[in-house]
């Protein structure tokens, strides 16, 4: 089944990248020898999309959705959303705000749901990304759930990161600036139609200045009203030429070292069973000696 998954992944077929999606996701018989049968790619650009709830997000990567297909390249949206706590599925699976675009050949969309992620991002969203590399794809969205933990998942995932925010959030961004200067290689005000945006804008420069000498070129701030399609042009300009600088992305590694320590422990603990470990320790808690931590040490050495 794989194999013939893989064949069709790699002639572009979107079907089966939805099919292929789904059986990592949900670790289905054939996912591991599909991951297996991948080679990490650069073809495809990973453009990260975050900022606080209600920035319009959705709308933006839909403006830019039209702006890439207009240039003539394939798009895919991962969207990660909130998950449900009953189903585990994305609570905002519609999105309608991107609906024009869900039959268009050269436009693939996915919601993703965090499914408990610590890290705001989906769990599987590094292998996510490959699979859509493999099916021939040359930009990758993925819009957060929101500003967070999801701002240092991004910034090791994506080769520039986006970072969308609205005249009115004044105190909020004095709040995350910190966090928000280190990760971001675009800042985004729309909604830049609402009164007092120049001000902002003026604000956010003089903010940023500081943190110029620690970037390799200066962080653009560019002006924006999604659902008018205003700035976008500008937009797509500013993320072409942060694309072609090439920066290296030291935080891409941290990414995928984390991700490589998670799958190494998975596999080291595959063989364990909290059903047998509760027995064990329900037999050993009867002693009166009995020590958590000497249980472990125990353990590690039955295991071995």
């Amino acid at each position: 089944m794989w194999q013939q998954l893989l064949k069709d992944l790699k002639n572009g077929n979107i079907k089966a990248l939805a099919r292929s999606i789904s059986l990592v996701e949900n670790e289905q018989e054939g996912y591991e020898e599909l991951l297996l049968s991948l080679r990490f790619q650069n073809s495809a650009s990973i453009i990260g999309l975050t900022g606080p709830p209600g920035a319009g997000k959705s709308t933006l990567a839909d403006a830019l959705i039209g702006q890439m297909v207009g240039d003539g390249k394939k798009v895919a949206v991962l969207c990660v959303d909130p998950s449900s706590p009953f189903n585990l599925g994305a609570v905002l699976g519609d999105r309608i705000r991107m609906s024009e675009w869900y039959t268009h050949p050269q436009v693939f969309i996915r919601s993703l749901a965090t499914r408990g992620s610590m890290g705001g991002l989906h769990p599987k969203i590094i292998e996510i990304t490959e699979l859509v590399k493999t099916a021939g794809f040359d930009f990758i969205i993925v819009e957060t759930v929101g500003v967070g933990q999801s701002e240092i998942e991004i910034a090791g995932l994506a080769d520039t990161t986006v970072v969308v925010v609205v005249p009115e959030a004044g105190d909020e961004i004095q709040t995350m600036k910190a966090g928000l200067m280190e990760i971001a290689d675009i800042f985004v005000v729309n909604k830049s139609d609402r009164p007092d945006a120049d001000n902002f804008v003026k604000n956010l420069r003089l903010m940023l200045a500081p943190a110029f000498h620690n970037h390799q070129y200066e962080i653009p701030v560019i002006k924006t009203v999604a659902n008018m399609k205003q700035g976008i042009v500008e937009l797509y300009t500013a993320m072409e030429k942060h694309l072609q600088l090439q920066i290296t992305n030291n935080k891409k590694m941290w990414l995928l070292a984390e991700k490589a320590y998670y799958l190494i422990e998975k596999k080291k603990m595959s063989s364990v069973s909290k059903m047998d470990l509760r027995h064990e320790i329900e037999k050993a808690s009867t002693q009166n000696n009995f020590n958590l931590y000497s249980f472990v040490e125990n353990f590690k050495d039955i295991q071995k």
